[in-house]
C-alpha cells in the first residue's frame, strides 16, 4: 500500500475526528439518559427510537421531504440570483447603496413568525410563499458578502488594468469578481443553512406538504419520536447542502487547495 494512503486517512481523520466523537458523545448521552433515567419515551425518545421510527416512516417522511426540497432550492436559486444582480448594481452605483441597504436591513428585521403567515395569506399555499421566504431569509447574507469582497479586490492590481486600457466592467470581471469569491461562499455557507429552516417554516404556517406540515401534525398527535425524526431529516438535508457548497467551491477555487498543499 503506498504511504500517501495512511497520511490521507489521518489527514482526514484530523478534520472530521472531531466532530464525530462531539456528536457521537452527546447522542450517546441523550440514548443513556432517555433509557435509564426512567423519562417517558413522550417526553424524551431516545435516538435508538428516533432513528427506528425514521426508518418506519420512511415513505411519509420521503413524500414529505420532496416539497422542501424543492421550496428550498427554488427559493435559493432566486435569492442567489437576486443578490448578485444587486450586489453588481450596487458596485457600478455607488448612491443605490446609501438608498437599498437600508431597505434590506429593515428586511431583515421583520420576524418570520409574523411575516409567514402573512404571506401565506397573500399568496396562497403553493410553492410562490415558501420560495419567498427561503429568498428572504437567505438574500442579505449573500449580498453583504458579495459588496464586501468586491471592496477587498487590491487597488493595484485595478489601477494595472486600468493603465492598461481596461474598462470599468473588465475590471469587474477580471479584477472585483475573483476577489469577492471567498466572500461569496462565507455567505453561500451561511445562507445554506437558513435556507432548510425557512422552508420548513413557511410550511409550517400554511402548506398542504412538506416537512413543517409533518412536524406540526406529529406535535399535535403528541408524537416527539416523529417530530425528531423529521428534524433529523432536515438536519441531514442541510447537511447535505453544506457539503455540496464547499465541494463548488473546490472547484471554483482550485488555488486554494495549491495553497493549503504549499503549506508545512
Amino acid at each position: 500500500m503506498s504511504k500517501s494512503h495512511p497520511r490521507a486517512f489521518a489527514s482526514a481523520f484530523g478534520h472530521i475526528g472531531p466532530a464525530l466523537l462531539s456528536v457521537g458523545s452527546l447522542i450517546l448521552a441523550w440514548e443513556l439518559y432517555a433509557q435509564f433515567s426512567g423519562i417517558s419515551p413522550t417526553t424524551l425518545p431516545a435516538p435508538s427510537r428516533v432513528l427506528a421510527q425514521a426508518l418506519q416512516h420512511r415513505a411519509a417522511l420521503f413524500e414529505n421531504t420532496l416539497p422542501t426540497i424543492s421550496a428550498t432550492l427554488l427559493g435559493f436559486s432566486c435569492s442567489l440570483i437576486a443578490a448578485f444582480v444587486f450586489s453588481v448594481l450596487i458596485d457600478f452605483f455607488k448612491p443605490l447603496r446609501r438608498a437599498l441597504f437600508p431597505v434590506f436591513i429593515i428586511s431583515q428585521t421583520l420576524p418570520l413568525v409574523a411575516i409567514a403567515p402573512l404571506i401565506v395569506l397573500w399568496f396562497g399555499f403553493g410553492l410562490t410563499p415558501k420560495i419567498m421566504l427561503v429568498a428572504l431569509v437567505t438574500f442579505f447574507p449573500m449580498l453583504v458578502a458579495l459588496v464586501q469582497g468586491y471592496a477587498a479586490t487590491d487597488d493595484d492590481i485595478e489601477a494595472l488594468l486600468a493603465s492598461m486600457g481596461a474598462s470599468r466592467v473588465r475590471i469587474f470581471l477580471l479584477a472585483r469578481l475573483p476577489s469577492s469569491l471567498p466572500y461569496f461562499f462565507a455567505g453561500l455557507r451561511i445562507s445554506i443553512t437558513y435556507a432548510v429552516v425557512g422552508a420548513i417554516f413557511a410550511e409550517y404556517a400554511g402548506a398542504a406538504k412538506g416537512l413543517g406540515i409533518y412536524i406540526l401534525n406529529a406535535k399535535n398527535n403528541f408524537r416527539p419520536d416523529l417530530v425528531l425524526a423529521a428534524v433529523l431529516v432536515s438536519a441531514t438535508l442541510t447537511l447535505v447542502l453544506f457539503g455540496t457548497t464547499i465541494l463548488i467551491q473546490r472547484l471554483a477555487m482550485p488555488w486554494e487547495r495549491l495553497g493549503e498543499k504549499a503549506r508545512p
